[in-house]
């Protein structure tokens, strides 16, 4: 991290970024320029700005200059620390990078000594490797398996934003998939990989949106083999959504050496001992949410009137239908659309709304991506005991039986 020593402020340092001002005649650094983490669209303009302002203050205003090459501060040097401006002050007034504890720490006891220190978790992972004995045998289960777990983790972030991507407390699911130790972890990765990808596109993710980004030998983790990071294009940058990593057997080792107990397994096949390595899945569950909002959130136009929804994929919409009797102080109209409404939400999250005109309701549905909605009138109880069932994205609109409705909606939403 980073402080301002001006303004007072603190940042994490590889959520700044730096790039020289370099004139194009002369190739001459003539200066610094500091932005904060954001797309590139909006990085780009601060540091237009802030370049303009010092071209002006040092006599070179309108000289033209190179394309900024950002690098976050961790890699600055001392002697370009005392010339970067801080994003507080605009001034050279940030300290030199120095760690920090991302581990919340608390007290467990009557006691606060260093006896009662404790961390709240930063990942759900470790649970997995501590129980991996009791799981294994509990569930009888052999060489390769896995265990999946979805928890809260907590980590001591110094500037949480961008809604609830970056916070303090977070919902994390990850799984621990338990393979032999050799090369045969190459071939585990890249199945996990590509079934990552299979599960990310299934919810809605837009595949447009997503990257690939592969750690090199220098930015992987003491304990990695190799991991490769799901990033997301979101509205303020590109970051990162899913982690994919090959953790080889670090985490079992340094639990059977640090509990006395060794976390190994019997091979019944080739009658040897090994310690299991594993491939390691984790996802935030918060920035998931998040990229399926961005994903879904789509704009048309419906007679001539501009429309904003959510094209949520049916099997993760909050609200799967929505249930309208075409009025609201008919009667017979309203208790035929009210058993629909209670058959319905037995099975699903349904929604009852009988109020306004039946096209503003539709709107209504859209806007907080109901797949259908099905609209109960006069001809369902006076003639043919059907429906109108009308999808949100392409607003195409079918007469139904009524007895056929849960069998169509089962597999528009759940896919059989």
């Amino acid at each position: 991290m980073v402080d301002c020593k001006e303004t007072k402020l603190r940042y994490r340092a590889d959520q700044l970024f730096f790039s020289p001002i370099i004139l194009a005649d002369s190739a001459e650094t003539v200066g610094y320029v500091c932005v904060q983490e954001g797309n590139d669209a909006d990085m780009v303009k601060s540091a237009k700005k802030q370049a303009k302002k010092f071209l002006k203050a040092a006599d070179k205003a309108g000289a033209p200059y190179e394309a900024f090459a950002f690098k976050d501060l961790t890699e600055a040097t001392e002697d370009e620390m005392g010339k970067i401006p801080s994003p507080g002050s605009g001034k050279p007034t940030l300290t030199m990078p120095r760690d920090f504890n991302l581990m919340f720490q608390t007290n467990v006891g009557a006691m606060s000594d260093a006896s009662s220190v404790a961390y709240l978790r930063p990942e759900t992972a470790q649970g997995i490797f501590i129980n991996f004995k009791n799981a294994m045998g509990t569930s009888r289960s052999k060489i390769p398996f896995g265990v999946a777990q979805i928890g809260k983790a907590f980590r001591n972030e110094i500037t949480p934003r961008n809604f609830i991507f970056r916070s303090r407390e977070f919902e994390q699911m990850e799984i621990e998939y338990f393979i032999p130790p050799g090369d045969v972890w190459k071939d585990f990765h890249k199945q996990w990989l590509a079934n990552s990808k299979d599960y990310l596109l299934s919810v809605g993710l837009r595949e447009e949106l997503m990257e690939w980004d592969v750690h090199e030998d220098d930015s992987l983790a003491h304990y990695a083999l190799a991991c490769t990071d799901v990033t997301f294009r979101f509205p303020f940058g590109t970051q990162e959504l899913m982690g994919i990593a090959a953790r080889g057997n670090f985490d079992l080792t340094a639990h059977g050496e640090g509990s006395g107990k060794k976390l190994e397994v019997n091979d019944e096949e080739t009658k040897e001992k090994y310690v299991p390595h594993c491939i390691e899945p984790s996802l935030g569950v918060d920035r998931l949410f998040l990229a399926l909002v961005c994903s879904a959130y789509a704009e048309d136009e419906i007679g001539g009137e501009k429309r904003n929804f959510l094209r949520f994929h049916p099997s993760i919409a909050p609200v799967k239908v929505a249930v309208l009797p075409l009025l609201k102080n008919k009667e017979p109209l309203v208790a035929a659309a009210r058993k629909i409404f209670d058959d319905l939400k037995l099975r699903w999250n349904v929604s009852w709304d009988a109020g306004g005109a039946i096209g503003r309701r539709y709107r209504r549905a859209d806007e907080v991506g109901t797949p259908f909605c099905i609209t109960v009138d006069f001809d369902t109880i006076e003639k043919d005991g059907a429906v109108t069932v009308r999808d949100r994205d392409t607003t195409e609109q079918i007469r139904m039986k009524i007895e056929d409705l849960i069998p169509y909606l089962t597999k528009e939403i759940e896919g059989y």
